[in-house]
């Protein structure tokens, strides 16, 4: 079966020779959500735009839902859902009004019911008849967010949709996303709340310059690359590492009161056992451990590092 949103060698060259996005293939499961991960810059918002049709790449294939988005524009686009980074608005007119309009301009047949259970569930249903001028910021992320959803589309795509509002809508927008997945919706996420990357998404993907750097599921991508580390409290001070756990590699913090060892969780051995049996011939007396685990943040850093050496 054809994945639901698939991109091949897309390519986006702006005049002045600026390159946005530089061959990126992939492809995009239905009903999954992905997170599309990078630094400012990086091709994101190029990418989400051409796959809506609000750019047009200059090489390349994209097909949502198997319509190519440039020579099928209409019944792709009608597929897609967009809350966009920036807020635009037409301020005078009515919440309700406003989000009725775009179910009416993707063809959809009336549906009051609908709309005002996507209103209720984003909390702006007893704003309906207020002005969009009239609402603060976190309210009119809401109503982008009504919008996006008032066509019932196939495939949403959030571009940094919580960047700068409140905790509340926040909670209210994964709860709608966790909602919308298990209706079969493939929902693609840009985000710079990397703790929100990795609380919902099924895969991550890494862009940075143009370039997709990598995709792969989650907590294959943490088991992959993520790294513990293992903190031990010791009872009494060092001023240095003894010579007798040099092998170890091991790292002096707290005024010389915790030694940090990091390991690779998918190696055969941890050597740990080692290291604990090396310390106790080395007279060294540990008060306490304690393990901690990258985070999607640790490893992001690391691939977009790593991809600027490349380049």
């Amino acid at each position: 079966m054809a994945a639901m949103v698939e991109i091949r060698d897309a390519r986006k060259v702006y005049d002045g020779g600026f390159e946005a996005l530089k061959g990126v293939t992939l492809d995009i499961e239905e009903g999954e959500i992905l997170a599309l991960l990078g630094p400012n810059g990086a091709g994101k918002t190029t990418l989400i735009s051409c796959i809506c049709g609000i750019a047009v790449p200059s090489s390349g294939e994209i097909r949502v839902g198997g319509h190519d988005v440039v020579r099928e524009y209409r019944a792709a686009r009608a597929l897609v859902g967009l809350v966009p980074q920036e807020v635009n608005l037409e301020p005078f007119e009515t919440v309700w009004n406003t989000v009725r309009f775009t179910r009416g301009v993707f063809g959809r047949p009336r549906d009051d019911a609908h709309l005002e259970d996507i209103l209720r569930r984003l909390s702006l249903w007893d704003k309906r008849s207020s002005k969009i001028n009239a609402l603060s910021g976190g309210m009119k992320r809401r109503v982008l967010i009504a919008k996006a959803l008032s066509h019932d589309p196939q495939v949403l795509f959030l571009d940094e949709p919580t960047a700068g509002v409140d905790v509340e809508l926040r909670r209210d927008m994964w709860q709608i996303v966790a909602g919308l997945k298990e209706a079969g919706v493939t929902i693609i996420l840009t985000t710079h709340y990397i703790e929100e990357a990795e609380a919902i998404a099924d895969r991550v993907g890494v862009i940075n310059g143009g370039r997709l750097l990598l995709v792969e599921e989650k907590a294959a991508l943490m088991t992959r690359m993520g790294r513990k580390e293992l903190r031990i409290d010791l009872h009494d001070r060092l001023d240095t590492v003894p010579p007798e756990l040099a092998e170890f590699d091991l790292a002096l913090e707290d005024g010389g009161r915790t030694l940090v060892y990091s390991y690779d969780t998918a190696a055969e051995r941890t050597g740990i056992s080692r290291l604990v049996a090396a310390m106790a011939e080395a007279g060294i007396v540990l008060r306490d451990l304690r393990t901690s685990q990258n985070s999607l943040e640790d490893i992001f850093v690391g691939l977009v590092h790593d991809g600027e050496d490349a380049a």
